[in-house]
């Protein structure tokens, strides 16, 4: 059984017991939360438009660095800037279709 679940903008493939790592969420480390379901699909292949996944909400960290880096030659100019997007690690607990 699997699920398409939407959070942050983005969508996600997940199965009972996969951790990922998703846009930074509201919530406390250790608390359940619901996230909306675009479809599900059972054991017997049955696709399902409803349906509830519950996870739970592991760490929120950030991700590696990543450099921006601008340049313009014949100018001098150089720009370097970082950036670390938070993200929350969350474990998906249930699957109901």
């Amino acid at each position: 059984m699997y699920a398409i679940i939407e959070t942050g903008g983005k969508q996600y493939k997940v199965k009972t017991g996969d951790k990922i790592k998703v846009e930074k969420l509201n919530a406390n480390e250790g608390e359940q939360i619901e996230l909306k379901t675009l479809l599900v699909r059972d054991e017997n292949g049955e696709i399902k438009t409803e349906g509830k996944t519950v996870a739970e909400v592991k760490e929120h960290g950030k991700h590696k660095k990543v450099i921006v880096f601008k340049f313009k030659r014949k100018k001098n100019y150089k720009r370097w800037r970082g950036h670390r997007q938070p993200y929350t690690l969350i474990e998906i607990k249930e699957i109901k279709a």
